[in-house]
């Protein structure tokens, strides 16, 4: 099962993702120029230094001046007049520096590896004075100060990320409200309201053939309902009124031929299904679970809707010899539409009747738990298989093999019905030997 993915976090990560990206090349860009610009200026002080050593005559005023130069970037320096040392400086601590120089003769620049760390070497000689000087600086003193440069950059990267991703979690969420006011109007589309719809402003250029293919949908829907309304109408006109004459027509060929009676009876039947199927059907057709708040309700009580359900159906409780067993609740009330209610109970308890066996049970329980009234039928008939639990509610589906009489549509009415009052239907095994079907509405305080 795949697990959904948010467009806006993904817009989120992927824009802070690419700037935390140009963050990290701008620092190490940063790094690499300011490195290059740090060697640059330290070779160019520690030149200056030689230079100021070799020209200068070494008198207590130039010797200050390089002094504080020195102390100031970590420089030592030594002068000397060939093996003669000359002046050096204080904290000159490298003995014997020419022995760790690959070409002691070679001026210019040059890395030593000396008390375990790295120094950058400068050796400079003036030949008419037969004077030579060496500049030394450890190379990890000049990235003293870059290194800190480097901390407060990416501090501050962090920092600009984090006002970043604020900036972009409040502006993508935003500019998704127009995302979100086209899903609650999409929703709030049903079958009696199927205008096109209508961006908000700003329109969006990428939701645009998106909102234009969903107006054709809502368009050739809408056709469709028109069709199926115009088609329920005329069915219940022109089938009704044959079925209706032929009803009169058996009725008086009964009179007439009284030896062809009974089979004058079994057509009577076959017709009477049939108008019980078509009156289903347009029943189906009209119940819309989406529109509860047209449906007309009043206040019931379950008690006597149950009852009169039983006395309705008492000529098939006689001729099937069944014995219906109620445990009913007094005072339990629902708010409903007590016509489809009686619809529902009705098909149900024929149901279990039709199911039953000869000289069966059926069995009627009407409790209150949770703040839930609970309707409870179940029959002693044959049981049924995990196969068969999951398909009852289809139209016209019924079990293979039963040779009870139906049309299959009782229970798609009866979960038509329950969606329109906000309850939930069950189908299970009964404990009896049959099916258990569980009605739960939620609980209505009298008044």
């Amino acid at each position: 099962m795949s697990h959904a993915v948010s467009l806006q976090s993904k817009l989120i990560k992927t824009s802070l993702l690419s700037s935390m990206l140009a963050g990290v090349v701008a620092l190490l860009l940063f790094m690499a120029i300011s490195l290059y610009q740090t060697m640059q200026v330290q070779d160019q002080l520690m030149d200056e230094i030689a230079d100021m050593l070799l020209i200068s005559d070494v008198t207590v005023s130039s010797e200050q001046q390089v002094d504080e130069l020195s102390d100031e970037f970590d420089i030592q320096y030594q002068l000397k007049d060939q093996q003669q040392v000359l002046t050096q400086s204080k904290n000159f601590q490298i003995s014997s520096p020419s022995s760790k120089l690959k070409n002691n003769a070679s001026e210019g620049y040059d890395f030593m590896w000396q008390d375990q760390q790295l120094w950058r070497m400068y050796r400079a000689e003036d030949s008419e004075l037969n004077m030579s000087v060496l500049v030394l600086q450890p190379v990890g003193e000049r990235f003293k100060d870059l290194a800190q440069n480097v901390m407060g950059y990416g501090l501050i990267l962090v920092l600009l990320w984090f006002i970043q991703w604020l900036i972009l979690h409040f502006a993508v969420k935003r500019q998704f409200k127009v995302i979100h006011q086209l899903s609650k109007e999409i929703s709030g589309k049903n079958a009696h309201d199927l205008a096109p719809i209508q961006q908000q402003v700003p329109e969006l250029k990428e939701l645009q053939p998106i909102v234009w293919q969903l107006n054709q949908l809502l368009q050739r829907l809408k056709q469709s309902l028109v069709a199926e309304q115009r088609f329920t109408a005329d069915a219940s006109h022109e089938l009704r009124s044959p079925l209706s004459a032929i009803q009169m027509r058996l009725q008086v060929l009964k009179r007439k031929y009284p030896d062809l009676a009974q089979d004058l009876v079994s057509i009577q039947n076959d017709v009477s299904r049939g108008t019980q199927v078509l009156e289903n059907l347009l029943l189906l057709a009209r119940l819309d679970p989406t529109n509860t708040s047209q449906l007309p309700k009043t206040e019931i009580d379950v008690q006597l809707v149950v009852k009169e359900v039983i006395q309705a159906l008492q000529p098939f409780v006689l001729e099937k010899n069944i014995q219906i067993q109620t445990e009913l609740s007094l005072n339990l009330y629902i708010k409903a539409n007590e016509k489809l209610i009686f619809s529902c109970l009705r098909n149900l308890v024929d149901n279990a009747i039709r199911y039953a066996e000869q000289g069966g049970h059926v069995f009627i329980d009407v409790q209150h738990k949770q703040q839930q009234i609970i309707i409870s039928i179940q029959d002693d008939g044959q049981g049924v298989t995990d196969e068969v639990l999951q398909r009852l509610g289809e139209r016209f589906y019924r079990a293979l093999g039963t040779k009870t009489q139906g049309s299959g549509l009782g229970l798609s009415i009866c979960q038509k019905i329950i969606e329109l009052h906000a309850g939930e239907i069950h189908f299970s095994q009964s404990s009896h030997g049959g099916l258990k079907v569980e009605l739960q509405f939620p609980f209505h305080l009298h008044r």
